[in-house]
């Protein structure tokens, strides 16, 4: 075999390792272990750096959380992702941790949404856009019982506090006032949530 073969299954085979690694056995078992030990479940298959995450303190969840297939939680290096108690992550939802991402209590985000508090840099005219790194605005924020729609993105350095509702496909660059429904691209403030006498 030639050697610019071995080389370039090695290359496949180091990243099958790295992209792939929630799915060997014995970290799909730790993972359920991690997720048990916190009173948290997750539907199979969930992505990133979950394991990791978790084994440093850096990926907190609180119990009763749920994790739908396909949720990505990335937290590299000293990132952190903070997700409250009696959480719902629906299908496909991301979490993206430059350096602090912090999700309340009892928050539901439904299908494909995606919190970051990171931006792809792009500056560099003479290096490739994902050599680039990332920048960060600081910690992105969502309040208690708070519900984002399918769909929804939440940007670098937002704070959405508590009892928000943000509507599908909504675009997140400004922070949002407790008790508000928001929506559209950029989102903007609709009403207030409103509660009626008991």
């Amino acid at each position: 075999m030639a050697s610019g073969t071995v080389e370039q299954i090695n290359l496949y085979l180091q990243k099958w390792r790295w992209y792939e690694r929630n799915e060997l056995p014995w970290n799909r078992l730790a993972i359920h272990r991690e997720m048990a030990r916190r009173r948290a479940f997750v539907r199979w298959p969930i992505h990133g750096t979950v394991l990791e995450a978790m084994r440093e303190g850096r990926l907190e969840i609180g119990p009763h959380t749920l994790f739908e297939p396909d949720v990505w939680i990335t937290a590299p290096g000293e990132a952190r992702v903070r997700i409250g108690e009696g959480c719902f992550l629906n299908i496909g939802v991301m979490v993206a941790s430059v350096e602090l991402v912090e999700i309340g209590d009892h928050c539901m985000l439904a299908n494909h949404c995606f919190v970051t508090d990171g931006n792809h840099r792009f500056d560099d005219p003479e290096l490739p856009v994902p050599w680039q790194g990332f920048t960060t605005e600081g910690p992105t924020r969502i309040g208690d019982n708070t519900w984002l729609g399918a769909n929804v993105v939440v940007t670098s350095g937002v704070t959405i506090g508590e009892r928000c509702v943000i509507g599908a496909n909504s675009v997140v660059t400004k922070d949002v006032e407790p008790f508000t429904i928001a929506a559209g691209v950029p989102a903007r403030s609709l009403r207030r949530v409103e509660y009626g006498e008991p």
